[in-house]
């Protein structure tokens, strides 16, 4: 691979400004889902917010501060570990939060109702995050802690940061009362789902691998029948040695249980595996009519 190719490539102006734009974005709907729901009705999120939010009720400290404080040294650690792209993003992202939520905190809250604050803000609160992470940047430290954690310990990221959060949230019981720690697990577990749903999105498209002696058949049933292209494989048999075509192919999630009958239709005893993946890119990943 030439050297041109290995280095890193600046973006486009109208790639800069999306970007941007997302992170701006996604921090400030964090700061609506933190000050106008959780925050005032004693609501927390796991990591470094939640820390934030327990030191400035301690304290009586504008969220802000703490946000962007205690972020500082991820920062740092993430500008020498992960990319100066990586960094620069995360700053906007937390500069954004945190001047945010300095902002909307004399706004009135939202809601009084616990629940409706801890789903709500939850939401509101995991797409804010779901866009800055999707466009390369990070409002907590806690995963960049995870990382420096893990390579010292026997544990993998996610357990780490599952470990930080259910001390953190567990705090919220001792110092709110147990009521607000149920409403933060719930909120927190709300966040959790919608920041993979806004990462990932709802287009979710699956890679389906099929061996069949009627390899031949099934292709070009797919093809004709289901639209999809399909790619041929050359695979052997580590217990037989034999050679046999695998055939791969990607589906939407709509199109996986007619894919199914099609394999039961020609081959029962055909072997079928279905992944799911979240990013489908090049290629001929367009739709062909259906027959």
């Amino acid at each position: 691979m030439e050297q041109s190719e290995m280095q890193h490539r600046k973006l486009t102006i109208l790639q800069l400004v999306k970007r941007v734009f997302f992170i701006i974005l996604g921090a400030l709907l964090v700061s609506v889902g933190l000050e106008l729901f959780m925050v005032p009705n004693q609501v927390i999120d796991g990591g470094i917010v939640g820390i934030s939010i327990i030191l400035s009720y301690l304290t009586k400290w504008k969220l802000g501060i703490f946000l962007f404080l205690l972020n500082i040294p991820f920062f740092l650690f993430g500008y020498k570990q992960i990319g100066k792209t990586f960094a620069l993003s995360t700053l906007l992202g937390v500069t954004t939060m945190s001047l945010g939520t300095a902002y909307l905190h004399s706004f009135p809250k939202v809601t009084e109702n616990l629940l409706l604050a801890a789903v709500f803000g939850g939401i509101i609160l995991g797409i804010g995050v779901g866009l800055v992470i999707r466009y390369g940047g990070s409002l907590d430290g806690t995963e960049v802690l995870a990382i420096l954690f893990t390579k010292r310990l026997p544990f993998s990221v996610g357990q780490i940061v599952m470990f930080f959060n259910v001390f953190i949230l567990g705090s919220a019981g001792f110092i709110f009362d147990w009521d607000r720690a149920m409403y933060s697990l719930i909120a927190y577990f709300v966040a959790f789902k919608v920041i993979d749903i806004t990462i990932e999105g709802f287009d979710e498209t699956k890679s389906v691998w099929i061996i069949s002696e009627k390899h031949e058949k099934i292709g070009e049933a797919v093809l004709y029948r289901l639209g999809r292209g399909v790619t041929y494989l050359n695979g052997e048999g580590a217990y037989t040695g034999s050679i046999r075509k695998v055939i791969f192919c990607i589906v939407t999630r709509l199109e996986e249980a007619k894919l199914k009958s099609i394999v039961e239709e020609i081959d029962p005893d055909a072997f079928l595996a279905i992944g799911t993946i979240h990013d489908v890119r090049g290629g001929r990943f367009k739709k062909k009519d259906i027959h």
